[in-house]
């Protein structure tokens, strides 16, 4: 099947587009950034966005150019994808997501309405990211020369869940399969397979197996 681009859609010269591919109203593919004289991003020319077979870019969404979405993506109204992330096959990017610049997301993972993902993680595959889930990577918050070496969002591993409002502080590493409840404020690493709450996040238990992957 050819892609399917409606006419009010933006898609700029360039584009990769997969078979089966639909990009609909007033979504915008291939975008390239604006940055301010004080940006920290790259600024090296970006390549072509590439788009999947059976992806969709619903109403609103905007990817950004050097941008590679895999196969059966689903990026949901006015969600927004910056610059050189990868995202894997079969993932969803909620409605009102944003997944910053430098990003790598693994294949079957789910990011629910309105999460941020900041620049410089990493999310392998399988993980569940739900609604209003805050990611950071600056702890000195703009200031100092110092931070520029240290800028790193966090790590969550394969199977990884972390619930709503739930914020990662710069460079935690969630273990594979843990548990990160609603609400939790996550300061340091979480192991594999541990379930923390709380502000700061702290242990409770282990995963129980009949909800591993």
């Amino acid at each position: 099947m050819p892609a399917e681009i409606h006419p009010t859609a933006v898609v700029h010269p360039g584009t990769v587009l997969g078979e089966g591919v639909r990009v609909l109203e007033h979504a915008v593919v291939g975008k390239q950034p604006t940055l301010s004289p004080r940006s920290t991003a790259k600024r090296q020319p970006l390549a072509p966005t590439v788009l999947g077979e059976g992806t969709v870019v619903s109403t609103g969404a905007i990817v950004f150019a050097g941008t590679s979405v895999g196969a059966r993506v689903i990026l949901g109204d006015q969600s927004c994808v910056r610059e050189r992330v990868t995202i894997g096959d079969d993932v969803v990017v909620g409605r009102g997501a944003l997944v910053e610049n430098d990003t790598s997301i693994g294949a079957l993972t789910k990011i629910q309405a309105e999460a941020y993902i900041t620049a410089y993680s990493t999310l392998e595959d399988n993980v569940f990211i739900a609604p209003c889930v805050v990611t950071t990577n600056d702890n000195f918050m703009g200031r100092t020369e110092a931070r520029h070496a240290l800028v790193k969002g966090p790590t969550i591993r394969r199977g990884a869940r972390v619930g709503g409002g739930a914020v990662l502080c710069p460079g935690v590493e969630i273990g594979e399969e843990a548990f990160v409840g609603a609400g939790a404020v996550v300061t340091k690493d979480v192991p594999a397979r541990a379930l923390v709450v709380g502000n700061p996040a702290r242990f409770v238990r282990e995963v129980a197996a009949e909800e591993l992957l």
